[in-house]
């Protein structure tokens, strides 16, 4: 193997008779380079989306999500919380309430999710950071009712371009909802509906559209009056203690709430999204070792050049004792070695530039900056992604040389 190896080096880097073997060399590890340099790149690219992804979505989610198994609501979820709220490594957990109604401002009628919240809420997430107008009320429900005669809302920002609302004490918010409870009596349609008033407080925008579309958060004993409940909640929101392991709490709270409950963390709450970028990540992947496997086909070419010119060597070494699978070793090491050269330098070449675009960012995005929050493209190198394309050029650089040693 050694004698095959420094023979394979010695063809690869020896000066060829032939200018055309020279060039097609150097074209062949040019392809390879070019390929493996993208793939490093594209999946660094991927990486910094899905870490923006978390960063945005890391302000108004929180840290665990209890919700019920059946789908329904959290009963008695007032006590739930607070015994969550008392094991190790829990800083808070704060009851929610979750339903879809209809907002109407003045002649604007749109519908829209609700968002029951209880005082102190914004120890459990940052919503608060968020907001973009206005304010987000920090006081007791009943303070603000008996201050302002009305509860207090914060819309999204797509709720706030829908309905025309803004914040204002002067003009109110209608948010209407089907009756749970009770009889309906025909003769007067409108006791079908329960309604509520508020006024707008704030305005916020997480640059995340699902939550960005169509979101009002109200008091959570707004919501409650509004959807006819008392102590139901429909998720419970943790938030942990800093250095507190997720997973360890997780299974904590688990192992203490039974089976009755699901608890997941970030990652599974945005389960939809983030497994949309890694299916996106994982196909171009594909498409750029189908790259690869085209810029293989370079050195091929390669190879049958070069076994046509070392066609007189050959008959030496076979004159000499050489067997037909040491030669073949040879061309095999030499299709090896013209892939990891080009491997080599491009995977360096996508390291550097990953760093670069990681650290300065280097190349921006398009559009009006003054209008974005993220100026450049986002990217993290991940040591997984880079051995993850060291083997597949390896192994396309094996499969080469393994079919150009048949070959000859």
């Amino acid at each position: 193997m050694m004698l095959s190896l420094r023979i394979a080096l010695r063809y690869l880097f020896s000066p060829k008779s032939h200018t055309a073997v020279n060039v097609i060399s150097l074209i062949s590890m040019a392809g390879i380079a070019v390929a493996a340099m993208a793939m490093v790149c594209v999946l660094s690219v991927f990486n910094g989306f899905r870490d923006l992804a978390s960063d945005r979505l890391s302000a108004i989610d929180p840290d665990l999500l209890v919700t019920p198994a059946d789908g329904r609501v959290i009963l008695s979820a007032d006590s739930v919380a607070a015994a969550v709220a008392g094991l190790a490594d829990v800083r808070a957990a704060a009851p929610v309430l979750e339903q879809k109604a209809l907002a109407i401002s003045g002649e604007a009628q749109i519908p829209v999710t609700v968002k029951g919240v209880p005082e102190g809420y914004s120890a459990v997430t940052g919503l608060m950071s968020t907001v973009i107008d206005g304010v987000m009320a920090d006081e007791p429900d009943s303070v603000c009712r008996e201050r302002y005669g009305h509860s207090l809302a914060l819309l999204s920002v797509g709720a706030a371009v829908a309905s025309g609302a803004r914040p204002s004490l002067e003009r109110p918010l209608l948010l209407t909802a089907p009756r749970r409870l009770g009889r309906v009596n025909p003769a007067l349609p409108i006791g079908a509906f329960v309604t509520d008033t508020l006024l707008v407080c704030g305005v916020f925008q997480t640059n995340e559209q699902e939550t960005d579309a169509d979101r009002v958060v109200v008091p959570l004993s707004s919501a409650r009056r509004l959807f006819d409940y008392a102590s139901e909640a429909s998720a419970i929101e943790v938030a942990l203690a800093p250095g507190a392991d997720p997973e360890e709490a997780e299974t904590r709270l688990r192992a203490m709430l039974g089976d009755g409950y699901e608890v997941a963390d970030r990652l599974r709450q945005q389960e939809d999204s983030y497994r949309m970028i890694e299916i996106e990540k994982w196909i171009t992947f594909a498409m750029l070792i189908f790259v690869l496997v085209m810029a293989s086909f370079n050195v091929l070419s390669t190879m049958s050049m070069l076994m046509i010119e070392k066609a007189g060597n050959m008959h030496i070494m076979r004159a000499m004792g050489a067997s037909d699978a040491l030669l073949g070793r040879i061309f095999m090491l030499e299709g090896l070695l013209i892939a990891a050269v080009g491997g080599a330098a491009g995977i360096a070449a996508g390291v550097i530039l990953s760093l670069l675009q990681q650290h300065l960012g280097i190349i921006s995005l398009g559009g009006d900056h003054t209008q974005m929050s993220v100026l450049s493209y986002p990217c993290r190198l991940a040591l997984p992604d880079v051995l993850l394309t060291a083997a597949a050029v390896a192994a396309i650089g094996f499969l080469s040389g393994l079919t150009a040693s048949r070959k000859g």
